[in-house]
């Protein structure tokens, strides 16, 4: 049984499932804790998972992480973090050595092994969930407005810039973004479903909830639940 990360690099070879997590913290503020966001999105189709924890001990992470997976509509094959201990433990390695997900971990002075979700941290998180102090305890909160609005406009109705490799006359390589798709379409045009996707799920419940909504419809049925959200748990924009 594997009980440790292997040091390697993001090599997904066009296949989904590969996961690339990191951490938000949401700072303090008078000695008070603020919530953590988990970030954790595909290597290959972009499909981006966010949830929000109190702590981030093993006691914690080990639920969310769970929830977190199970939002993915396919199989994980990788789980990839940076050297954290919130991740690079014995409980999260065993966690994932049930579910056969290999544990890997960045290599030193490989800053763009987990580029894309550090990324994705200010892009995504810090824009919408902004800077300013957020108490621990409006985790549950934060985590019913990810499940049922946050994750499905971005996976559904949030288009995502996909890299192409240019190589110039001189063998100059440069990342062109000339393909902008949601992660769901870029997903649907990767895999072949009896591959990826996980037991119960298809194309066909995936485009219902897809076509539910045009992207503009959604964009503001989520904006209008994250201002509530704010009020409910009473967000003071204070920098920390």
């Amino acid at each position: 049984m594997l009980t440790h990360a292997l040091t390697v690099g993001p090599a997904p070879n066009g296949r989904p499932g590969y996961l690339r997590v990191d951490t938000v913290h949401q700072g303090d503020l008078d000695g008070k804790k603020g919530v953590y966001h988990i970030n954790s999105i595909d290597e290959v189709s972009q499909w981006q998972i966010a949830a929000s924890v109190e702590q981030i001990s093993e006691s914690y992470l080990e639920p969310i992480l769970l929830i977190i997976l199970s939002q993915y509509p396919f199989h994980i094959f990788e789980f990839h973090a940076d050297n954290g201990s919130e991740y690079i433990n014995h409980v999260v390695a065993k966690l994932l050595n049930k579910l056969l997900i290999k544990l890997t971990k960045s290599r030193s002075r490989h800053c763009n092994d987990n580029a894309l979700v550090e990324c994705k941290n200010g892009a995504v998180i810090r824009k919408h969930m902004g800077y300013f102090y957020i108490n621990q305890k409006s985790a549950p909160e934060i985590n019913d407005f990810y499940m049922k609005y946050f994750n499905p406009y971005l996976n559904f109705h949030r288009p995502c810039g996909f890299a192409a490799l240019k190589t110039d006359k001189k063998g100059k390589q440069k990342k062109v973004y000339n393909l902008y798709q949601t992660p769901y379409e870029a997903f649907k045009g990767i895999t072949e479903e009896y591959k990826f996707l996980k037991t119960g799920i298809s194309f066909e419940k995936l485009d219902t909830i897809a076509k539910e909504c045009s992207d503009n419809e959604f964009a503001e049925i989520m904006e209008k639940e994250k201002q509530k959200l704010f009020k409910k748990i009473k967000v003071n924009p204070v920098d920390f």
